[in-house]
């Protein structure tokens, strides 16, 4: 049976209902990738969030009530929660062995889910204990207002600081191991650079249709499907440019999200560094989203936080095989200044153009 969840959220009152419902629907298809069950949404309009408990004491209640008759397994929150929050909220939801978690603790049991290799594994289990690390410390404080107040040496607080400890000498062996495999991958690069081997890394929003993309130019089998964050390792195909007589290589990797937080892209470094490294990047674009604007300008971020934001890219609006004609007209008009190429990787529709492209830019 799946487990039962509530979607909580707070958007400020300026919010237009159609940005309120994307937010709540990419929450809603991570509970699905999960392998959840979403039976209730929540929305509280409020300028800032509460300080202790997230949403406001009468919302909060309407959401214990609603739990408790559903008998829910999970809450989960559309944001990243300060470890107070989170500490309260779960004391609040402990009795009724109900688990509250926030985006970030959704999306890194989502990773843990999809990861196969040893890099994925760590890169999760570093972000885990960068996520834990500021909880632990709140608990810390906790716990000692509960043992006397400040000064006071009891059991919980040495076993917290144990914990603390524990952490950081984990972190510190994940990175180290981390680093190790970095290594390996940049002389990797570098052998293909020797070589005259051009690069181009597939970005996009997750779920956009990059490693179906990969798999079309390259006929590299990867995993492909319909869910957020399939992909969570680098994937490198070949694809042959017949205006060049040349090969260049393709570099697939994680998709990116709204509000990615700076540790989850930071404990992914090493995965993206073939984005990095590239001599080009491939955007690629869902033409069927009507979230598309604002998704380009997610992925844009996160280009510009790797120091990407100035390499070539050519834009690519996949999926145009669920379009009208005029629909992806329309499109190319609304886009004219990013000059797309419009495809569909599955039906390898319009690849011929991509590649002219792609050897026009190498």
């Amino acid at each position: 049976m799946l487990p039962k969840v509530i979607l909580v959220d707070i958007i400020a009152p300026d919010t237009t209902p159609e940005d309120s419902l994307a937010r709540l629907t990419e929450l809603d298809r991570l509970v699905s990738t999960y392998g959840g069950f979403v039976i209730i949404r929540k929305i509280q309009r409020r300028q800032l969030p509460n300080y202790k408990t997230f949403v406001g004491k009468g919302k909060l209640d309407e959401i214990e009530e609603t739990a408790l008759k559903e008998k829910v397994d999970f809450i989960i929150i559309n944001n990243l929660l300060k470890p107070e929050q989170l500490y309260n909220l779960e004391k609040r939801f402990e009795k009724a062995g109900i688990k509250v978690w926030d985006k970030i603790d959704l999306i890194l049991e989502i990773f843990a889910k999809h990861a196969t290799t040893k890099e994925a594994k760590l890169q999760i289990e570093l972000a885990k204990l960068r996520h834990l690390g500021p909880r632990i410390a709140k608990m810390g404080t906790e716990l000692m207002r509960q043992a006397g107040g400040i000064g006071t040496r009891g059991k919980g607080e040495t076993n917290i600081e144990i914990m603390k400890r524990h952490i950081r000498s984990r972190e510190q062996h994940i990175k180290k191991q981390l680093k190790k495999i970095e290594k390996n991958q940049e002389g990797q690069r570098k052998k293909r650079r020797n070589t005259g081997f051009k690069t181009a890394a597939i970005v996009g929003y997750t779920n956009a249709g990059k490693s179906q993309l990969l798999t079309s130019l390259t006929n590299k089998k990867v995993k492909v499907k319909d869910e957020l964050f399939a992909t969570l390792d680098s994937r490198i195909g070949k694809v042959y440019l017949p205006e060049k007589n040349a090969c260049c290589l393709l570099s697939d990797t994680i998709g990116f999200i709204r509000n990615l937080p700076p540790e989850l892209v930071e404990a992914f470094h090493s995965t993206l560094a073939e984005t990095i490294h590239a001599d080009l990047i491939l955007h690629v674009i869902d033409a069927d989203d009507l979230d598309m604007e604002w998704k380009i300008k997610v992925v844009d971020e996160v280009l510009k936080k790797l120091n990407c934001e100035t390499k070539k890219t050519i834009y690519i609006f996949n999926k145009i095989d669920l379009l009208k004609d005029v629909q992806v007209d329309e499109l190319a008009e609304d886009f004219k200044k990013l000059s797309p190429v419009f495809v569909s990787a599955s039906e390898k529709k319009n690849l011929n153009e991509l590649k002219s492209k792609l050897a026009l830019h190498l």
